[in-house]
């Protein structure tokens, strides 16, 4: 390396050598290539802090894919969805995460001087003492004397009357408002607190004489079909039979079909015979005779002579059909439905007795009476009754004690099948009142019952009163 002076201008120039001049043009370029190094550094990192919170609002936390490991390993809930309800979150298992939560930078799961403990946890207060006795010592009653066991309910008599109103053309009147209407319990007014037109679903046991003369239950054959048509679907029927014993034929269904079928299989029952009953002769059932005296029975003598007096067991067959009403569901109305003579002897249940029963369980009886007992003259004399002879007058009783009404008496098809259809109408569309009388203590008390309707001309059906439940003291 020289000094060199331009031939010119005399300027002076320093030669250098290649291998010197190699040195220093390498330094100069890996200085460069440093300097903008650092600056592509300082501008990747400015670059990534302003371009992160963009990238994060766009992809969101619903892709757990693209989130690194350490992330999900967190306990970090989603973003609500629209679709699906937000997944339930155990207290236990977020404490116990919470509890393994990762160290912070100020130490190892311990929070920085002078904040408050996030994670401080409340002891469980102490367990009061246990005290053990011998066994077979303990008190059989842990609770405090003074304090009752148990609640005693009180039975509040709630009264329903079902009321029938009909001109005097025998046409039901409707339309009555509350205020029309005045009831009273053992002649005291009460105050109405329920009322309403509205039809109820029946509940029917039909009561079937077969004891009646054959003509007479032949022509109740016919008109089975009318029988079955005057219910609703609504309504819930079971069919008995009875004559010297009570049998349920079909038990209660609202099935139409299958009191369609009990009924026409009815129709082969054969009643009694008609004309006198043979007494003597070889068509008589009255076992073997010598010398004209019976062999092996009672000893025949000739006040006794005459024909065998047949059970007709009236009072057993209501109370068999009214201790079964009595199981139906609430809120239906109950009805005995008898087609019958009216005849009634040799019952175990006596009038009273079925009368109670009915009256306790609100249920109504009505019929329709035919053979002999349609005949006016024929009902006039057997209201005198003769002991041992029966009674023929009771079913007029039992309906009007019930408020079952008028006791139909038919002798055509065409009356006994309108009957039937006014019976279960009627049933179905009373009026219906009801009040909550004063407490009965003690034993049950029959509780007369008048019912008075405020115009004139109109005609009132409704029961003669009931037997209250008594109230626990």
């Amino acid at each position: 390396m020289g000094n060199i002076r331009h031939p010119k201008d005399g300027r002076i120039f320093t030669r250098m050598d290649s291998a010197t001049m190699g040195k220093g043009r390498i330094g100069q370029i890996e200085r460069g290539w440093r300097n903008e190094l650092a600056l592509a550094v300082l501008a990747l990192v400015f670059g990534f802090g302003l371009v992160r919170p963009a990238l994060q609002a766009q992809s969101g936390a619903s892709s757990a894919q693209s989130q690194p490991a350490a992330l999900q390993d967190q306990n970090i809930p989603d973003a609500p969805s629209t679709v699906q309800p937000p997944p339930k979150i155990d207290p236990q298992a977020s404490e116990e995460s919470s509890s393994h939560a990762q160290p912070n930078q100020n130490g190892a799961g311990q929070d920085a001087p002078g904040q408050a403990p996030t994670n401080e946890t409340t002891p469980p207060p102490p367990m009061p003492p246990i005290q053990t006795l011998p066994p077979g010592t303990g008190p059989r009653n842990q609770l405090n004397p003074e304090e009752k066991l148990y609640t005693i309910p009180v039975i509040v008599n709630f009264v329903q009357v079902p009321v029938t109103v009909k001109n005097s053309d025998g046409v039901p009147v409707y339309g009555l408002a509350p205020k029309d209407f005045t009831v009273k319990e053992n002649g005291k007014i009460q105050t109405l607190t329920f009322f309403t037109t509205d039809p109820y679903p029946l509940s029917v046991a039909i009561l079937l004489d077969v004891g009646m003369p054959d003509v007479d239950l032949q022509k109740i054959n016919e008109t089975y079909s009318a029988l079955v048509g005057a219910f609703s679907p609504y309504d819930e029927v079971a069919l008995y039979t009875y004559s010297s014993t009570v049998s349920q034929v079909v038990d209660f269904t609202g099935h139409s079909q299958r009191l369609t079928a009990a009924l026409n299989e009815m129709k082969l029952v054969r009643g009694h015979s008609n004309g006198p009953p043979v007494l003597n002769g070889p068509l008589a059932n009255n076992g073997p005779i010598v010398n004209g005296m019976p062999v092996g029975g009672p000893e025949v003598t000739p006040g006794n002579i005459g024909p065998p007096k047949e059970n007709h067991v009236l009072n057993d067959a209501i109370l068999r059909a009214a201790l079964d009403l009595g199981k139906r569901e609430k809120g239906r109305r109950k009805v005995i439905f008898v087609i019958s003579d009216g005849r009634e002897f040799g019952s175990q249940a006596s009038y009273r007795d079925v009368l109670k029963v009915l009256q306790t369980r609100d249920i109504q009886v009505k019929g329709v009476v035919v053979d002999v007992g349609t005949v006016p003259i024929i009902k006039q004399i057997e209201r005198f009754h003769i002991k041992g002879q029966g009674y023929s007058d009771l079913l007029p009783k039992y309906s009007a004690a019930t408020g079952g009404g008028q006791v139909y008496g038919e002798l055509t098809r065409n009356t006994i099948e309108k009957a039937y259809v006014e019976i279960a109408s009627d049933a179905r569309n009373q009026y219906t009142l009801g009040y909550v009388p004063q407490a009965v203590g003690g034993s049950s008390a029959y509780r007369s019952v008048e019912v008075i309707v405020h115009k004139k001309g109109l005609k009132v059906t409704a029961k003669d009163g009931y037997y209250a439940v008594p109230t626990a003291r």
